[in-house]
């Protein structure tokens, strides 16, 4: 027994260096593993940003007054606005539909006298719907700028605004609400789809076309050991992206990590697992590696992207695209490293979606291990 224990260790050794050569001498892989995760980092971090700064908006006073100037003079102070005068109400339009502005503040010409009133003085803010985002953030910010200023006038007059109710805002887990803190996190599960599916969905198929996989047929090894040789290899692969994007995000993009590193590292080794499951399961099935890699890409990559919470909002999607998202392996994962970036160990998020990664990676493991034969057709 300890003989064919020995054997079976060896055999699975060489393996996995068999796998590793593979690996070094495959530029893809490695660019997969390593550059890819810079590139996508590079592009979310410094490139995507859902902050709205620096937004051209037209600013315009039907009859100039000193109440006027100070409270556009507010916001131009405001990094989030990157304002130009339109000299007529006109011109601020024609500005807007050429795309110049994204929109428009406009002051009426009694402006001065109704600010004094008891009703208050309207102001006119204009808004390109086209990007429903912008234009709600720009009209949030506007009448931020317009109570802040209104605050203002009230304490420098020596009086007391009236309001119905005191807004005293508090932002937890993300208060300098900076989208980076909220994107960066959620590549981590991005990239590490890219290596555990994509790169493993290419590998069965690979052997097959190369027709080593006849070779490895006739040697002592069991397809088991075939399996653990190339999961041990790519295993150690996605754990190198993974923290490589750890390292990025916190150091270089100044994410905070609030959760245990720990906590981290065993969450992510099991979607890696679920990651690596899928991939060796489709590439079980294709043998061509262009239909592997596409299938992978179509049933891994998209979904993580675009249904996994990474970007857009799970709870503002569809009730039936919403009930999709709970076969997305990712959505567990996203969910848990958001949480464990700004949020900390927050069990309650952690556990349950760690469950289901493991439930998830043992059934693709499955899977792959039930398609997985010693045979030619």
């Amino acid at each position: 027994m300890s003989a064919a224990r020995g054997g079976a260790a060896m055999r699975l050794r060489g393996l996995l260096r068999k796998e590793f050569l593979q690996i070094v001498r495959d530029p893809s892989s490695i660019a997969i593993a390593f550059l890819m995760p810079i590139f996508l980092l590079a592009l979310f971090g410094y490139g995507v940003s859902l902050d709205a700064e620096d937004v051209p908006i037209a600013l315009v006073q039907d009859a100039p007054s000193r109440d006027g100037a100070d409270f556009l003079a507010s916001l131009r102070g405001t990094p989030s606005f990157a304002p130009r005068d339109a000299a007529s109400m006109a011109e601020a339009e024609r500005l807007l539909r050429e795309g110049a502005v994204s929109g428009i503040v406009r002051l009426p010409a009694d402006f001065p006298r109704r600010l004094r009133g008891a009703e208050g003085a309207p102001i006119q803010v204009v808004v390109n719907g086209v990007d429903a985002n912008t234009a709600r953030l720009v009209q949030g910010y506007v009448e931020g700028a317009w109570g802040n200023w209104l605050a203002a006038r009230a304490a420098r007059l020596g009086r007391e605004r009236a309001l119905p109710a005191d807004l005293q805002p508090r932002i937890w887990f993300n208060g300098e609400l900076r989208s980076r803190n909220y994107l960066v996190p959620g590549l981590v599960a991005i990239i590490m789809t890219l290596i555990g599916a994509l790169l493993t969905a290419l590998v069965m198929a690979r052997e097959w076309e190369r027709g080593t996989m006849e070779a490895l047929m006739v040697t002592p090894a069991s397809m088991t050991e075939v399996l653990l040789g190339k999961l041990g290899a790519y295993f150690v692969l996605g754990t190198g992206g993974m923290l490589l994007t750890v390292a990025m995000a916190v150091w270089l993009f100044e994410v905070p990590l609030r959760g245990s590193f720990w906590v981290l590292w065993a969450c992510s080794s099991l979607f890696l697992l679920a990651a690596l499951g899928m991939g060796l399961t489709i590439s079980t099935l294709a043998r061509s590696q262009f239909v592997a890699g596409q299938v992978a890409i179509i049933a891994t990559f998209l979904p993580a992207f675009l249904l996994s919470g990474f970007i857009f909002d799970i709870g503002a999607m569809p009730p039936v695209v919403q009930a999709i998202t709970h076969v997305v392996v990712a959505r567990y994962f996203v969910a848990i490293v958001q949480t464990l970036f700004l949020a900390g160990d927050v069990w309650a998020v952690i556990v349950p979606n760690a469950l289901a990664l493991a439930a998830m990676a043992a059934a693709f493991l499955a899977i792959t291990w039930r398609k997985s034969r010693k045979r030619l057709d």
